[in-house]
């Protein structure tokens, strides 16, 4: 098995889609980070909506985003790259500027808008995994997917120090906020789009298998439903689980999220290409064990004495972002290499419908296991992040089934 076993910086870009498509994404993260974690703040604050009605909004419009993952597919299959990735930068803009746009007190302006928000937040992952496919392949391309990841979440870490430090300005810090937002948006369009790349399924290498029918990998898909719970805990679990149940300082709860995000960015890559001597879906669930085990941990350090609770959560949490780190760098990976070149794009599509459903979904899990207590958040996300991991290691990859088969009837010939 081809293993990554050096990290070249000048190649790593060239694999991630060369500088200019670097800067694209590096400005992207930024505009998100500015608005994307104060979007529920600006409905409440600047259109006077109520808590309720624009966390609804928001969750509408990320579900509803889900729906046009097929499409997208379709149009990735047909040889797009960068088109799609400015695509899916330019709807956000269009996202923004209906939000400036909307007055005090329109909820559905506001849904509108988060629904275009939804669907360049839904369509840019699997877009940008696609490109990064056309120009690299094999190790080289997992590493290329994790630094790109590490580089969208110190964008996104950027933007949101940045953010917080105008938030004293009140709503007009806001709205300036937004509208940089878009501008951001809008260069990162441009950028990704000058790079001009436009494939076609039949020029890839016969080594990542560009024949052959879809791969179902229902397995995957319903675990990566459950896995992409981890993205979700240091933003939700840990702080409602250290403010209401620890009766903690909310400091806990900030210093774990900058930790996380620090972390992932100094650790994505060098993590991912530690990992590339085993088989993709071997990593995958090792991260299902590891993510296990600190839930299980969590568990254990809600349990103890107020004065030490909150520390030993926050030392787990750096078990679950490393967790996070390795079901990251192997997830996308995984599903890359099973696909085959003319059906990559509806793959990824599928993909994400399971990563943004479980991201929809899991905010709401959350909170009802937890209003049951510690054990039945921590047992139960424990136990289905077990039985995923499961799930993982024994599917069979299709190729390797179809394969079989062949071999099995060149024999009895």
């Amino acid at each position: 098995m081809a293993t990554t076993t050096k990290i070249q910086p000048r190649a790593l870009v060239r694999a991630s889609g060369g500088p200019r498509y670097a800067v694209a994404l590096a400005v992207d993260a930024l505009g998100t980070g500015l608005l994307r974690p104060f979007l529920l703040l600006y409905g409440v604050t600047v259109l006077r909506l109520s808590a309720s009605a624009t966390g609804i909004a928001m969750t509408v419009g990320v579900v509803v985003g889900l729906a046009c993952m097929p499409a997208v597919g379709r149009w990735l299959d047909r040889g797009a790259r960068s088109t799609v990735v400015a695509a899916s930068m330019l709807v956000r803009v269009l996202g923004v500027a209906l939000l400036l746009a909307t007055p005090a007190g329109h909820v559905w302006l506001f849904a509108t808008a988060a629904l275009f928000l939804g669907i360049g937040n839904q369509a840019w992952p699997a877009a940008h995994a696609a490109l990064v496919a056309a120009v690299a392949h094999g190790r080289e391309r997992d590493a290329a997917l994790a630094a790109g990841r590490s580089l969208r979440n110190a964008g996104l870490g950027a933007g949101a120090l940045l953010a917080t430090a105008c938030l004293a300005g009140g709503t007009t810090a806001l709205q300036a906020l937004a509208a940089v937002t878009g501008l951001a948006y809008l260069a990162a369009a441009a950028l990704a789009w000058s790079v001009h790349l436009h494939t076609h399924p039949a020029a890839a290498p016969a080594k990542d298998r560009a024949d052959g029918p879809a791969p179902r990998m229902r397995a995957l898909l319903a675990a990566n439903v459950v896995y992409v719970f981890c993205l979700n805990v240091p933003e939700i679990a840990l702080p409602m689980v250290l403010v209401t149940q620890l009766h903690a300082s909310p400091v806990w709860s900030a210093a774990i999220f900058v930790a996380n995000t620090v972390l992932v960015v100094t650790l994505q890559v060098p993590v991912t290409v530690l990992l590339s001597r085993f088989s993709r879906r071997t990593v995958l669930a090792l991260a299902g064990v590891v993510l296990a085990a600190s839930y299980l941990g969590f568990l254990a350090a809600t349990s103890l004495g107020h004065g030490w609770s909150a520390p030993a959560v926050a030392t787990v949490s750096v078990v679950c972002t490393i967790g996070e780190i390795i079901y990251a760098g192997s997830a996308t990976a995984l599903v890359t290499a099973l696909a085959p070149a003319h059906v990559l794009g509806r793959t990824l599509a599928r993909f994400q419908l399971s990563t943004g459903f479980g991201l929809a979904v899991s905010p709401a899990v959350i909170t009802a296991l937890a209003s049951h207590g510690s054990a039945a958040l921590w047992g139960s996300l424990a136990a289905a992040t077990l039985l995923s991991a499961t799930a993982v290691a024994t599917e069979k990859d299709q190729g390797t089934r179809l394969s079989g088969c062949c071999r099995r009837a060149r024999a009895g010939s």
